[in-house]
């Protein structure tokens, strides 16, 4: 006979309300989004105004509030392909080695002599002795400095630098293994700080990923335009702090090879002469918040170092009061204060000709760390949000015509068994939308692709169940024994199906990228959910149906 017990059925309808009511929001999609970006605010702030209490009071705050992203391609945004400037971290290396190579060449003087820095192409380091007869003794020196290289897939066979002398000359550079090592650790830098700096400012499941050798893929729905993202992302945010030899005021001052020209923000035609190697970078930044100056009101920067940085710029401004140093970001001098005592609390203010949102980006861009090396974008592309609205109209409609389609379809073929089907299919739609809603999940085209597909293979366990039903209404079995044997020996046919199309989407998500990875969330959900209705939810319609009925024949 059939029977379902109380608890189980208070269980099915418990999982289907519960689904839709977290799909519920995606119906009132723009007060729902404006409520949760209010509340946002309001926590991170903890001011409340007006505009955002009123924003707030858009949906009620017992009610589920989970959401759908939209994807590019559905809400308009920017997209971005930028390459990394790889090469500029071996550069870098090599001059912040040069202090080391420096000291290790001094323990050896009484053989190599005087030593001194030439100028070479950039990722090498040369460095001349006036004793050619020591050149061995010197680079069995430099080779000291080496380090066995630490790859991302292992093995610590090589060395990190590749150290040769020929006459009275050194050379140093990177060995190829810790160039292949540096490569990845830069890209994965890159995309972990650009991924940061756009979390930072607040919008909605951006996809940033490696693409290639030296490529970062950067979509970010919701935003204004290529620019703005290019604004947010596209500068390094450098900090360095070095030390002063001298101002000039010509652009064409000629400085020395191991020292900088660098132009003043704050003084119109004032450049400053440094050093080359800074003192300390902001690599050991650990925290930077937009304050204002106590004695100005004006916008600042704070800073805080690491106890690496601090130690380091403490010994600096010790050793050096009365003397100026320059604060310098991205290649501008913002400020060049005099030591009046030592820093050795490991914090500063950065002050300059900021607005209170110059103030906040800078903060952002400082805690968000410095990019290792330069990016440049081979591609920028700006998606409207009218082709965005296109876009879901186009797949609001064919989802429209696969409903209907399948809906007339399983009404003319199994009539009132049909219906059921139909009325478990609207319901499977939303449960979908109700676990992406929960897991936060984004909705792209081919999103909508994997729905509209879900939509048509959702009645396929329908089917073979009705058909396995009207088989065994042949044998001359009674309606009652017909509907529970036919949904008893349908079962594993539909387990078997959907599991293995199940397991397609899996390898899509695993395997896949962008695109074809939404293809495969929103397929896999609508396979567990179209399963779920057909076994269960149908099921108990049916038997609902035929316990208050109670016909003698059905007909399917």
């Amino acid at each position: 006979m059939l029977q379902i017990p109380l608890w189980n059925r208070i269980l099915i309808w418990g999982v289907v309300l519960a689904g839709l009511a977290f799909a519920m929001p995606n119906l009132f999609y723009e007060r729902v989004e404006r409520h949760n970006d209010a509340v946002a605010v309001i926590e991170d702030t903890g001011a409340a105004t007006e505009a955002l209490e009123a924003d707030r009071a858009m949906w009620p705050d017992f009610l589920p509030a989970t959401l759908v992203n939209l994807g590019l391609d559905l809400r308009g945004g920017a997209h971005l392909l930028a390459e990394v400037q790889v090469e500029d971290v071996y550069e870098a290396r090599m001059d912040a080695l040069w202090p080391e190579v420096r000291d290790a060449l001094r323990d050896v003087r009484d053989q190599v002599g005087t030593i001194r820095r030439q100028d070479a192409p950039a990722g090498e380091l040369r460095v001349q002795i006036s004793n050619a007869d020591g050149i061995a003794a010197a680079v069995a020196a430099v080779r000291v400095l080496a380090q066995p290289v630490v790859s991302l897939t292992g093995g610590f066979t090589a060395q990190t630098l590749d150290v040769s002398g020929t006459g009275d000359m050194i050379s140093v550079m990177l060995s190829p293994e810790e160039q292949a090592a540096t490569n990845d650790r830069t890209m994965q830098q890159s995309v972990e700080i650009v991924r940061r700096r756009v979390d930072e400012a607040g919008t909605r499941e951006p996809t940033i990923q490696r693409q290639g050798e030296d490529r970062v893929l950067i979509q970010v729905p919701g935003i204004g335009s290529a620019q703005e993202l290019k604004e947010l992302i596209g500068t390094t945010a450098r900090l360095t702090f070095h030390p002063v030899v001298g101002r000039a005021s010509n652009a064409e001052t000629q400085v020395e090879s191991r020292q900088l020209l660098l132009p003043s923000i704050d003084e119109p035609g004032v450049f400053y002469i440094l050093e080359q190697t800074p003192v300390v970078t902001g690599d050991d930044l650990v925290d930077s918040q937009p304050a204002f100056d106590q004695q100005s009101g004006q916008p600042a920067v704070t800073f805080r170092f690491n106890p690496t940085g601090a130690r380091a710029f403490g010994e600096y401004t010790s050793a050096n009061v009365g003397a100026p140093f320059a604060i310098v970001l991205d290649g501008e001098v913002i400020s060049a204060p005099t030591i009046r005592s030592a820093i050795t609390g490991g914090s500063g203010q950065i002050t300059g000709n900021f607005t209170v949102q110059q103030s906040t980006e800078l903060a952002i861009l400082l805690r968000a760390g410095a990019l290792p090396a330069e990016m440049v974008f081979l591609e920028e592309r700006t998606i409207g949000p009218e082709l965005g609205a296109d876009s879901i109209a186009a797949g609001q409609t064919a989802a429209l015509i696969a409903f209907v389609a399948v809906l007339v379809f399983m009404v003319l073929s199994y009539g009132l068994f049909g219906v059921f089907a139909a009325i478990a299919l609207v319901l499977n739609v939303g449960l979908i939308f109700g676990v992406l809603s929960l897991i936060g999940a984004t909705l792209t085209l081919p999103g909508i692709a994997g729905i509209v597909l879900t939509i048509g293979m959702a009645v396929d366990a329908n089917v073979l169940v009705f058909e396995r039903i009207r088989e065994e209404l042949r044998t001359a079995r009674g309606p009652a024994r017909a509907i529970e044997l036919g949904y008893e020996r349908a079962l594993s046919a539909i387990i078997d199906a959907n599991l293995t199309t199940f397991i397609i989407a899996v390898i899509l998500f695993t395997l896949g990228a962008g695109p074809v990875r939404g293809f495969a969330v929103t397929l896999g959900i609508g396979i567990v959910t179209s399963v779920f209705t057909a076994i269960y939810v149908t099921r108990l319609l049916v038997v609902t149906w035929f316990a208050w009925a109670r016909p003698k024949t059905i007909e399917v």
